[in-house]
C-alpha cells in the first residue's frame, strides 16, 4: 500500500486528485491575455510613432536636379540616374522611379543585389551595374536583365558563355581605365582586349565609359589627360571596326563644368540629390537637396551650473540652460566627432548640440535668457526639432556636418539613412 503523500502549499495542490475546473470564463480570459493586441494592428504602428527620429525625403526636389542637369545637356543626350547604395541612401527605388518618370533614360548601381532589387521592383529601365561582378553572379545578371561593366577576358567569356548555353545575349558596358586606376581596362591596351573576347557571338557591347578623377577639382591637367585618353580609345575602337555603343563619361562635375564631355550620356550621382560636387559648380546650377533629417524631443532639464552632460561630461552646464535630449545618436548617422561642433533648430532659431553624441540619443541646449529682440524659446517633450534642413532663417545641412568632418556629402547621406526611417514627401 503506498502511503499518503503530505500536501504542503507548494506542491500538494497539483498532485491531489480533485473534481475542481477553471470556468470557462477564466479560460477565456487566459487566452485574451496572452494575445492582448492584435498583431497586424500592433504591425502597423507607423515608423515615427515607433521612434521619434525620422527622415524626409522630397521627391519634388528630386525630379527639379533631373530636370535641373537635363537643361544642361545638349538634345538628345541620355541622362543615367546613379541609385546605388540606396540612392545615396534615398531610397533607391522610390528614387529611380522619381528620377526615370523626370527624364532619366537608365539606372545604375553597385551591385547585383542592387539591380535586383529594383528589377524585384517592376522597374524595367536599363540597369548598368558600375563594377564587373563575380563570374558566379552571370545567372543573376541573365535572370534580371542587369548589364554589368567589364574589363577582365575570365569575366567577359563566363558570362558569354552561360548566356550561349541559354539562347541569350549577355549585353555588357566596357568600363575603361583612363588614370583614375580603379578598374578597366587601360585605354592604350582596348584594342588587344577586344581582340580576347569579341570572338565570341553571345556578347553584346552596349557601351563603353569611363570615370574622371578630377572633375571636381580647380585644377584640371590630369582631367584633359584622361579625356583625351579616352577620345583615343574610342577613335581606335572605330577605327578597328568595333562600335562601342553608348559612349559617356561625364558624372556630376563634369555634367555642369564640361559640356565637351557629354557624348552620348551622363552619370548624374551626387547632384540627382541636391549636392554639388565641388564649389564651381554654385554658380552653374540651381540644386535642391532632397534629405532632411528630424527629431522630436524626449526628455527635457533644467541642469544647474556646473554640472556635465552625457559621457566623459565634458560639456558643463553655464546655468540658466535647457538641456534636452533627442533619440538620434551616431548609431543614425549623426557621426559622433559632430558632438559640440552643430547645431539644431528648434521653432527657427539654432541650439547648439552639446556633450558626447551618443549611440542613440543626444543632446542641445537651449539657453534660457533674453537677448534685447531674440524670442526666448520654452522646449517641450515632442517639440519637433530640425536636424538637418531648414526653418523660418535657420539653416542646418549636410555640406556643413561634411566640411566640419573634413569628408564629403555622399558618407553623411549613407549613413543617415541605415536606421531611421524614411518619410516620403
Amino acid at each position: 500500500m503506498v502511503a499518503e503523500e503530505t500536501l504542503n502549499g507548494f506542491t500538494g495542490f497539483g498532485r491531489k486528485n480533485s473534481n475542481f475546473q477553471y470556468s470557462r470564463s477564466h479560460d477565456d480570459a487566459q487566452a485574451r491575455a496572452a494575445a492582448p493586441f492584435d498583431q497586424d494592428r500592433v504591425d502597423a504602428i507607423d515608423p515615427m510613432s515607433r521612434r521619434w527620429a525620422w527622415i524626409e525625403i522630397d521627391l519634388s526636389a528630386i525630379r527639379h536636379n533631373v530636370t535641373e542637369a537635363r537643361r544642361h545637356m545638349r538634345p538628345g543626350c541620355k541622362l543615367c540616374a546613379v541609385v546605388k547604395a540606396d540612392a545615396y541612401g534615398h531610397g533607391a527605388v522610390r528614387v529611380a522611379r522619381t528620377a526615370l518618370s523626370s527624364g532619366a533614360d537608365m539606372l545604375a548601381v553597385a551591385t547585383v543585389d542592387e539591380g535586383v532589387e529594383l528589377r524585384k521592383d517592376g522597374i524595367g529601365a536599363d540597369i548598368l551595374i558600375l563594377s564587373e561582378p563575380p563570374a558566379a553572379a552571370s545567372p543573376l545578371l541573365l535572370e534580371y536583365q542587369l548589364m554589368p561593366s567589364v574589363y577582365t577576358a575570365e569575366f567577359a567569356l563566363a558570362y558569354a558563355e552561360l548566356a550561349d548555353q541559354h539562347g541569350m545575349r549577355a549585353p555588357f558596358h566596357l568600363a575603361l581605365n583612363t588614370g583614375m586606376n580603379r578598374i578597366g581596362v587601360r585605354s592604350e591596351n582596348v584594342i588587344e582586349f577586344l581582340r580576347q573576347i569579341n570572338f565570341h557571338r553571345a556578347l553584346d557591347l552596349k557601351g563603353t565609359f569611363t570615370h574622371f578623377a578630377t572633375a571636381d577639382c580647380p585644377e584640371n591637367l590630369d582631367f584633359s589627360i584622361q579625356v583625351n585618353r579616352f577620345l583615343e580609345a574610342i577613335d581606335a575602337m572605330r577605327t578597328a571596326g568595333v562600335d562601342p555603343g553608348i559612349v559617356h563619361a561625364a558624372n556630376s562635375a563634369a555634367l555642369f563644368r564640361y559640356p565637351d564631355v557629354h557624348f552620348d550620356m551622363c552619370r548624374l550621382g551626387i547632384s540627382l540629390y541636391g549636392f554639388h560636387p565641388c564649389p564651381e559648380t554654385h554658380s552653374l546650377a540651381n540644386l535642391k537637396p532632397a534629405m532632411r533629417v528630424y527629431a522630436r524631443i524626449t526628455d527635457c532639464k533644467t541642469v544647474p551650473m556646473s554640472e556635465g552632460v552625457s559621457y566623459g561630461l565634458n560639456y558643463r552646464s553655464p546655468g540658466s540652460v535647457k538641456i534636452c535630449t533627442v533619440p538620434l545618436g551616431y548609431g543614425d548617422g549623426l557621426n559622433r566627432a559632430l558632438s559640440g561642433q552643430t547645431n539644431f533648430i528648434l521653432d527657427g532659431q539654432y541650439c547648439r548640440q552639446v556633450g558626447n553624441i551618443c549611440m542613440d540619443q543626444c543632446m542641445f541646449e537651449v539657453d534660457l535668457r533674453t537677448y534685447g529682440t531674440r524670442r526666448r524659446l520654452d522646449p517641450q517633450i515632442g517639440d519637433i526639432v530640425t536636424v538637418v534642413g531648414s526653418q523660418g532663417d535657420a539653416v542646418c545641412t549636410i555640406t556643413e556636418m561634411a566640411y566640419q568632418l573634413h569628408t564629403i556629402e555622399h558618407e553623411l547621406c549613407i549613413a543617415f539613412s541605415l536606421r531611421l526611417p524614411r518619410i516620403y514627401v
